[in-house]
């Protein structure tokens, strides 16, 4: 598979051109589900030249239109120029997806990590902003409390992650006028209902677990439809964090086909 960035207009807006990296695999499907993908980073690392999402890659191969948006650069990786750049880039993907699929391709809106509370952001700016035109949310160890205080993150220094993911949040948050805004905590969101379902993954020995499942539960009791994947101990899911593939892979694949075609029936 050969990807290359290159940038695209969108809509005439004051916003600079998007840069995006499109994911296709080499199999026909008429009508393939449209994948905005947003990476981790923990909102300190720049897009533009990084390497290939394995995950990204994983699921074209299976026969998804994956489309990477680089929404750090042009926003500094600050709220609420983050949410605003990735939701350019849904509403330019939903409004041309002849270009990568075909008018009935469903469009998804995926991220890991710190993409992930990105994803989930922008899942609930669409539910308010392009209500009905987001068919779903893939959210991979959704980094998305600023308190950094469950039971979970303790294991945090364990993979060297817990002063990362404090300066990433102190540098997203910087022009915030708190973290209560629920475009940039989802887990402090108090309207849940209405979103798009949801396709959630995390692992026993995940650091974001306690967060990333206590989302998903507030999701489903507002009525939201989930389907959750925890991972055992010991099947590598940390090294989604420096964007590395593992056995998890081909279930993540899996249970993505499987959530599309429950959303088609």
């Amino acid at each position: 598979m050969n990807t290359q960035w290159h940038t695209i207009e969108n809509g005439g807006t004051d916003q600079p051109p998007l840069s995006v990296r499109v994911y296709k695999g080499e199999g026909e499907n008429r009508t393939p589900p449209l994948v905005l993908y947003l990476r981790g980073g923990s909102f300190l690392e720049q897009g533009g030249q990084c390497p290939e999402l394995p995950v990204a890659r994983a699921l074209a191969d299976k026969g998804a239109v994956v489309i990477e948006a680089d929404y750090s650069t042009t926003s500094c990786n600050e709220f609420p120029a983050v949410i605003d750049c990735a939701f350019e880039a849904l509403d330019c993907l939903s409004n041309n997806r002849k270009l990568y699929g075909s008018a009935k391709s469903l469009v998804f809106v995926a991220g890991e990590e710190a993409g992930g509370n990105v994803a989930a952001g922008l899942a609930l700016k669409a539910r308010d902003r392009m209500p009905g035109k987001l068919a779903g949310q893939i959210l991979l160890s959704p980094m998305i409390d600023p308190l950094m205080a469950s039971t979970s993150f303790r294991d945090a220094d364990k993979i060297g992650m817990r002063q990362r993911w404090a300066e990433g949040w102190s540098h997203y948050l910087a022009k915030a006028c708190g973290f209560a805004h629920p475009y940039a905590a989802p887990c402090q969101c108090t309207r849940l209902n209405r979103v798009a379902p949801a396709l959630i993954f995390t692992a026993e020995d995940d650091p974001l677990r306690d967060e990333t499942v206590n989302y998903a539960g507030r999701l489903s009791e507002a009525g939201v439809q989930v389907r959750q994947h925890v991972f055992p101990v010991g099947s590598g899911w940390t090294g989604l964090y420096r964007g590395e593939g593992g056995k998890w892979l081909s279930a993540v694949c899996t249970e993505f086909a499987d959530f599309v075609q429950d959303l088609k029936h």
